[in-house]
């Protein structure tokens, strides 16, 4: 069975002498893995759009449950990502993450239309690299089941709240006097920044990252977005780790 899809490259490994085994999430039939057979030869035509974080377009051949590449052309390489070793870092974290959420086979047109909108606005410098990734973790993680309750306090319901702060744990934003032991540990807002959380949340998806924050306001914001998605994810992202160190 010959299928064409487009979707991006999530990871790659080799295999043998000259194949790659890569992981891609497809428009229309969700992650699969997929045997690109002479991708690593002097001369391949299908070498450029079977790398990492390259946006192709594939035919493939299924049999048996195993997919091979039959033919592949790059759509967008995210060439702005390869002159920056920070956003290459930045870009390889989002494709984990996707990795990480996204079933097999099991299509995630919101899941891949994010992370493209990410890899975009990160290759073409389009806002700072710490607000793309804010942006990306929280509305990700909305997409895929784990929507933060942030329009009211979880504890009072009072949708005003003094020195607000958020659990990553519980996914609740609640006023400081009345968090308690029951949230646990919780991190400190302000008013910009939850507005910024609430926003991105909500927002429709064109236009998620066009808000306005301060400086300081929108560090709280990534903190709070980074912790919230290994917290509720329960994984240390080596590829996040790596960004932090050569950012």
């Amino acid at each position: 069975m010959f299928v064409t899809t487009k979707g991006l490259v999530l990871r790659e490994a080799r295999y043998k002498e000259a194949d790659r085994i890569l992981t891609i999430l497809t428009m229309d039939q969700g992650k699969l893995t997929v045997r690109a057979r002479g991708a690593l030869r002097k001369g391949s035509q299908t070498a450029a759009a079977c790398q990492t974080l390259c946006f192709s377009e594939f035919t493939l051949f299924g049999n048996r449950g195993k997919w091979a590449v039959n033919e592949a052309s790059s759509v967008e390489q995210f060439l702005g990502l390869r002159d920056d070793l920070a956003n290459l870092a930045l870009g390889f974290y989002f494709s984990e993450l996707l990795d990480t959420v996204c079933a097999e086979e099991v299509p995630d047109p919101q899941a891949l239309s994010l992370g493209l909108n990410a890899l975009y606005a990160l290759s073409n410098q389009l806002w700072t690299p710490e607000r793309i990734k804010a942006v990306f973790e929280l509305r990700f993680l909305c997409a895929e089941g784990f929507e933060p309750a942030v329009a009211s306090c979880g504890v009072c319901g009072k949708t005003e709240m003094t020195e607000p702060m958020f659990s990553p744990d519980s996914g609740m934003v609640h006023c400081r006097a009345g968090g308690g032991s029951a949230f646990g540990a919780s991190l400190p807002l302000d008013r910009e920044a939850l507005d910024a959380l609430c926003y991105i949340a909500s927002a429709e998806s064109k236009k998620i990252f066009s808000f306005t924050v301060p400086e300081e306001s929108e560090k709280k914001l990534c903190r709070v977005c980074e912790t919230f998605a290994r917290v509720q994810l329960d994984k240390v992202f080596p590829s996040l780790e790596y960004w932090k160190s050569v950012k």
